[in-house]
């Protein structure tokens, strides 16, 4: 493993620190609207759209940083 490897697994582990910080603040935000009764569904289909996006990205992340293993 060369230090190109370490900086790139490095920049991936902080992207995939922000990413899941990204996750729980637009899960938290949308708990938030349904608690005080904001019934805007749009907002929060959108809201629930990018939650899953960035799900996937954090599921490709996680993919890079997990050596395969062949069994």
């Amino acid at each position: 493993m060369n230090d190109d490897d370490i900086e790139d697994k490095a920049e991936l582990r902080n992207l995939l620190k922000q990413l899941k910080s990204d996750h729980r603040r637009i899960d938290e935000e949308i708990i938030a609207l349904r608690d005080i009764g904001t019934v805007d569904m749009l907002k929060i289909g959108r809201m629930k759209k990018i939650k899953l996006a960035l799900k996937d990205k954090i599921a490709l992340v996680e993919d890079k940083l997990t050596p395969d293993i062949i069994a």
